[in-house]
């Protein structure tokens, strides 16, 4: 049976909190977007609460990083220091994952994003977030891979070292105990 993808009022008002308290903390990634408007746009979306719920849920700490001024959306991403920790040891995507001849991870980025309601972040929108802070000092990130790659067996990943963002190359199969995955939501 599925879980209901719809949030509890209490867990709404505890996660409205929590998100309102993270952005007045962090007001650099958001320049001259206000709270209320993202509140409105979050009330009125609760399949979206509920996806941010699974990031926050998950070690994520999203938060809102832009807006589109003609739409009204705005966009939220991962922004805990280090890649999520309950997304972490997982192979990038189920073909990855079927590959593995022995022991197999319980799950892929690719699944836990797609079942969160998220994307992946793209090493272009890896490389945006990292201008707002210092991410995976000591962790890595899956980043969705081109198909090119991906045909090929390969997935990337990336991470910032030595004052720099690197994005490196590994078998989808593979994973680690420091390696998971960044999202976005857009609301």
């Amino acid at each position: 049976m599925k879980p209901a993808k719809k949030l509890s009022a209490p867990q709404t008002k505890a996660l409205l909190a929590t998100l309102k308290e993270r952005f007045e903390a962090n007001p650099a990634r958001h320049k001259g977007i206000a709270w209320a408007d993202v509140q409105k746009r979050l009330e009125s979306a609760p399949e979206k609460l509920w996806s941010l719920y699974e990031m926050e849920r998950t070690g994520g700490e999203p938060d809102v990083v832009g807006g589109n001024r003609k739409s009204g959306e705005f966009t939220f991403m991962d922004c805990s220091a280090e890649t999520p920790k309950g997304r972490v040891s997982t192979c990038y995507d189920r073909q990855g994952l079927e590959s593995r001849k022995e022991h197999r991870p319980k799950d892929t980025a690719m699944d836990m994003a797609q079942a969160m309601g998220i994307e992946m972040l793209t090493e272009a929108q890896y490389r945006e977030l990292q201008t707002l802070g210092e991410f995976d000092t000591r962790t890595s990130s899956w980043v969705r891979t081109p198909a090119d790659i991906r045909r090929l067996g390969g997935a990337l990943f990336c991470d910032r070292r030595y004052g720099h963002v690197f994005t490196y190359h590994n078998g989808a199969q593979s994973y680690y105990a420091a390696r998971g995955f960044r999202g976005l939501l857009r609301v």
